[in-house]
């Protein structure tokens, strides 16, 4: 017989994010479950911070599947070689980021943060921060239409 006080259900609190962990320029991640806060072994969660008008780097995260769930703010992805593509999502969107995706968040918004849930199919911490050219570019338009805020 299992001992589930022990073994069952986990909560981390609010004041127990990790943010050692590894981090994109432009964003703040904190991790919530994971193998140490939670004994998780397949899904890694926590949170991300993109501030206003900022962008992270371009990178993407190995053969890991991320999901990012928009709790406020209007985040814009670019995906690509070259980033050569971009999709807005507002607060309760999804964004599904497939393995080895270069990949860039954006904050289209000048006046409040956009923060995030993430849930990774994976422990590795993996974050593999990309030199393209283009990730330093601001596509137009930056911000959206006033229907799409």
């Amino acid at each position: 017989m299992s001992d589930w006080k022990t073994n069952g259900v986990r909560i981390v609190r609010a004041g127990e994010l990790d943010t050692n962990t590894p981090q994109t320029p432009g964003m703040s991640r904190a991790a919530a479950i994971t193998h140490a806060s939670a004994g998780a072994g397949k899904l890694w969660a926590g949170t991300v911070t993109v501030d206003p008008n900022a962008r992270t780097a371009a990178h993407h995260h190995g053969d890991l599947e991320t999901v990012l769930y928009i709790i406020k703010g209007r985040a814009r992805m670019r995906w690509g070689d070259h980033l050569e593509f971009s999709e807005e999502a507002g607060p309760g969107d999804f964004i599904f980021v497939p393995p080895w995706v270069p990949h860039q968040e954006m904050n289209a918004r000048s006046d409040e943060p956009v923060e995030a849930v993430v849930i990774r199919s994976g422990q590795d911490p993996v974050v593999v921060n990309l030199d393209i050219a283009e990730a330093n570019q601001l596509p137009a338009p930056f911000h959206p239409p006033a229907d799409h805020q």
